[in-house]
């Protein structure tokens, strides 16, 4: 029996995912919950596990493809009949229920309500009848329900052939104008863009009997290089661009900044690399800003909370799921240490270590990527000494730290050289006033100028 997989919705709300690498080939047999592909979404890499025990008998994307939540990855060939099919010879009953996808380890497929079928995607199939049972995921236009409607997008509509010409050409799809019935992409449209932006493989050949596009080349300016050149948005800047637009068109944001002597911080993180008992632990200035953030958010929980419009209700944590701004290669993202507040000052530095060296790998999760409380920027990696950051959908604050300058500062009635750092505070001045935002930044940099201070914070 042949049985068809499709790609699940991954638990992200997000209708899409790039495939990075298959691991398993046409004629290949594998075992249930093996690791069959990686799928990259706009915010993690994520293993795809096998949902069938069998043989692979067709896979229909390549490494590179982008797919859409709901749309065919691979068919197996498996033994005996899978109870939820129709029998052969017959297509499904109207009143019937849609077959489920199977439970997978790591994340599973919400399982669709039961009774009548649910209203399928644009170009979406039925289940064949015959020996062949279709596992379909959620349909793309049920995805995402908690994301703002202009934020969802949906992929362009065009055929296979024309899917594949766009690679070739090395054209995205998402910015092709279609011209074809009900928004169609054609391959005239594909090969129009890729002729008007200068593809460098816009001269291949588009197929049999039809001739060659002709050699594109873009406007160069002296020197050789191009006037300009076109990055699809895709991928986390996609999904970092609108969560961004999200948040600075819904929370009003308020910036504040305190600059602070933290020479007693910066002497404290020295002496810690001299003492042997905290070898294989990287205390930094991030890991003492972190643990003096979860410090002041006990003592101010407004900046620690969550404005639910829908419910009219103010949600106060009493955690800190405490989330790290990360620039990466695939862009900006801010996985989030959960239970920040109950870690120790080595727990914090070991924790953000961690976090660090995952989200360079492009495979934070799920669980590390939602639920974060409050969030830490760190401009001084970057030599800047202040700015105003925005927040984290669904956040009361960011805090932003700059860069530690030795410059004069006025300290015990004369000056010295000191080292200085400015603190940038955006919170959402819905859930906190000037007042309450300012008692914060003032509790932060309390600890950072006195580290011992931390001893008599609760």
């Amino acid at each position: 029996m042949i049985a068809q997989f499709r790609l699940p919705d991954l638990g992200e709300g997000l209708p899409e995912a790039e495939i990075v690498h298959w691991h398993v080939a046409p004629g290949d047999t594998v075992a249930l919950n093996q690791t069959i592909a990686e799928v990259e979404t706009a915010k993690a890499i994520v293993e795809l596990p096998s949902p069938f025990a069998g043989v692979v008998s067709e896979l229909t994307h390549a490494a590179g493809d982008v797919v859409a939540v709901g749309e065919l990855l691979i068919s197996f060939e498996v033994d005996g009949e899978d109870p939820a099919t129709p029998e052969p010879g017959r297509a499904r009953d109207a009143d019937e229920d849609e077959v489920q996808t199977p439970n997978l380890v790591g994340y599973g497929a919400a399982p669709r309500s039961a009774g009548r079928p649910q209203r399928r995607s644009r170009g979406g199939r039925r289940a064949p009848a015959g020996d062949t049972a279709v596992l379909d995921a959620a349909p793309h236009d049920a995805i995402a329900p908690g994301i703002a409607d202009d934020v969802r997008y949906e992929r362009p509509r065009s055929t296979p052939p024309v899917r594949k010409l766009a690679k070739d050409l090395g054209v995205d799809l998402a910015l092709v104008e279609a011209s074809g019935v009900e928004g169609v992409i054609t391959r005239a449209d594909v090969e129009g863009y890729a002729a008007r932006v200068g593809s460098p493989r816009a001269a291949a050949d588009p197929g049999p009997g039809i001739a060659p596009a002709a050699p594109a080349t873009a406007p160069r300016a002296e020197g050789g290089n191009p006037r300009e050149t076109r990055i699809p948005i895709r991928g986390v800047r996609k999904a970092t661009a609108a969560a961004m637009v999200r948040s600075a068109f819904t929370a009003p944001h308020v910036t504040t900044f305190l600059t602070v002597d933290v020479t007693e911080t910066m002497e404290l993180i020295e002496s810690f690399r001299s003492d042997r008992r905290l070898e294989g632990h990287r205390i930094g200035v991030l890991a003492v800003v972190a643990k003096a953030v979860c410090l002041a958010l006990s003592r101010h929980p407004e900046l620690n909370s969550r404005w639910e419009e829908a419910s009219g209700e103010i949600v106060q944590f009493g955690y800190v799921n405490l989330g790290i701004a990360a620039a990466t290669d695939r862009g900006l993202v801010v996985p989030n240490i959960k239970g920040a507040d109950a870690l120790d000052l080595v727990g914090l530095a070991d924790a953000l270590t961690e976090l660090a060296r995952v989200a360079r790998e492009g495979r934070s999760g799920l669980d590390q990527l939602t639920g974060g409380t409050f969030s830490i920027t760190n401009f001084g990696v970057f030599g800047v000494d202040a700015g105003t950051p925005i927040l984290n959908p669904g956040e009361a604050g960011i805090l932003g730290i700059g860069a530690v300058r030795r410059q004069p500062w006025e300290h015990e009635g004369a000056v010295a050289l000191r080292d200085v750092m400015t603190l940038s505070l955006s919170f959402d001045h819905r859930l906190a006033d000037g007042e309450q935002g300012s008692r914060f930044l003032r509790d932060v940099a309390d600890v950072l100028r006195q580290p011992g201070r931390a001893m008599l914070l609760r």
